[in-house]
């Protein structure tokens, strides 16, 4: 971590003393866990669940997942004793620790064409990894030699980037994907929570992902304190405030969010 960061982060936790709960808002997949291509076989890194467990029983920190995957996949894969919430399918999901939903939906037409397209893609994968979901089409090419991974993402662009350009249908960009999608992404889903808590919270987002971006803008848009944190093995261009690495820096820093909300 570089001196910069850390009077970043210091200058952040010194701020809990004001009395209003702050916000955590979570990344999963290469944020809290190492990415697998088998999604179901990535578990949280070597003790984050409990240090996300003692966030929870201090009772003093509204915390939340904002993920693209299914809303649904969180609370095993995490194994927390009290559900959290979460927010799927980038933002456009949303699901409450009661176990109740709400999905963003699409218009009529924008799905009859993500349907449309569905059927194809269930015929003809282009050489990838589809991935079917409520509000999009997901084109994987992780794990892939280099020379296919760019035949399948090239198929991939001519086939959705037309499609993009409808009302209610945008085009995401991921590592090693693409996705055709309605509804609203991460930031989002970070001004929607950020809208609901009480004036001058302190909110931090950690992510690792391009899919990320829009949250770090969302954050680093507010006018009370925040931090936007790339968490994150390897160093790539980004709108966060700081980079850390997973997993020891990721559990320093839950470390000092139990420590500066404790205090």
């Amino acid at each position: 971590m570089t001196p910069e960061s850390a009077k970043k982060l210091d200058a952040f936790f010194k701020a809990f003393a004001g009395g209003v709960l702050p916000l955590l808002l979570l990344d999963y997949d290469g944020t809290l866990s190492a990415f697998r291509v088998n999604r179901f076989e990535a578990r949280p890194f070597a003790g984050v669940r409990a240090l996300l467990e003692r966030i929870q029983r201090q009772g003093r920190t509204r915390m939340a997942v904002i993920t693209g995957r299914p809303a649904e996949e969180i609370g095993p894969m995490l194994g927390l004793e009290q559900p959290l919430e979460v927010w799927g399918l980038h933002g456009a999901e949303r699901l409450y620790p009661d176990g109740r939903r709400e999905l963003e939906a699409a218009s009529g037409v924008a799905q009859r064409k993500l349907d449309e397209l569905r059927e194809r893609l269930h015929q003809d994968n282009l050489g990838g990894r589809f991935e079917d979901k409520p509000n999009a089409a997901v084109m994987h090419w992780r794990g892939v030699p280099p020379h296919k991974a760019k035949a399948i993402e090239s198929r991939t662009r001519a086939l959705f980037g037309p499609l993009a350009q409808m009302d209610g249908l945008g085009l995401l960009e991921f590592e090693a994907g693409l996705e055709l999608r309605a509804g609203r992404d991460k930031g989002g889903a970070v001004e929607a929570i950020v809208s609901e808590a009480g004036a001058g919270a302190p909110v931090a987002y950690l992510g690792d992902d391009l899919t990320d971006e829009s949250a770090f803008r969302a954050v680093n848009a507010l006018d009370g304190v925040h931090l936007s944190v790339l968490m994150r093995h390897s160093w790539r261009e980004t709108e966060a405030d700081v980079w850390l690495r997973p997993p020891e820096e990721l559990r320093m820093f839950l470390t000092d969010w139990i420590r500066a909300a404790g205090d």
